[in-house]
């Protein structure tokens, strides 16, 4: 079957859901749909779980901090990308140590956030975060970082500008240049293939507004 109408059809269906006021008599909505992704759907619990891990200082390197739900949906969009790319190139899942290591971190945190949305999150929902951003690491460590090389020229030509610049000491070090260089070009190449996948790509958005 043709998926394209299928995703037309999505797409009706959430508007309609959007403009509902409430379930029919006799039913209740189980769960709203926030977005497809090449056919893939996420939820709208998806993405309230999402912003929670947030809230709560939940997810591997990042620090707390109030996202709102459309934010969230785009980074699980993100993540579903990365997952769906994976799976095209055949690669298979992470090392189980250092998923059983995140995974834990995660619910301790989870445990001892404030936020009632915590309590909701159950340790199966911590191993999926653990889960999904191990991979997401891993594949933009080994399939994007992984090409960027920055020549001993750069480092010098960075330096000049610094010491031009009147930039602390702290600043000056090889070390330090070569780290921040690579950070920043490493940044740029994500955003790059981020943009062309999702150019790609078949993603559907439901209208959404904040609680």
């Amino acid at each position: 079957m043709n998926r394209f109408p299928c995703i037309l059809i999505l797409a009706v269906l959430m508007a309609l859901a959007e403009r509902c006021q409430g379930a029919p008599s006799g039913y209740r909505l189980m769960e709203a749909t926030a977005a497809s992704v090449n056919g893939e759907v996420i939820f709208l619990s998806d993405v309230s779980r999402e912003a929670c891990f947030y809230r709560c200082g939940a997810v591997p390197g990042q620090p707390a901090s109030e996202i709102p739900l459309p934010e969230a949906r785009q980074k699980l969009v993100a993540d579903v990308l990365v997952l769906q790319e994976r799976v095209k190139l055949g690669l298979g899942g992470v090392d189980n140590s250092a998923l059983a290591t995140m995974a834990a971190v995660i619910e301790s945190g989870m445990k001892k956030c404030l936020s009632p949305c915590a309590a909701a999150v159950s340790g199966k929902a911590a191993r999926g975060l653990a889960d999904r951003r191990l991979m997401v690491r891993e594949f933009l460590e080994k399939n994007i970082a992984v090409f960027i090389n920055v020549t001993d020229e750069d480092v010098r030509k960075e330096l000049d500008v610094r010491s031009r610049t009147g930039a602390p000491e702290s600043e000056l070090s090889e070390a330090k240049i070569r780290s921040d260089l690579f950070a920043e070009e490493a940044a740029a190449e994500i955003r790059n293939w981020f943009s062309r996948a999702a150019s790609k790509s078949r993603i559907v958005y439901s209208p959404m507004a904040e609680p």
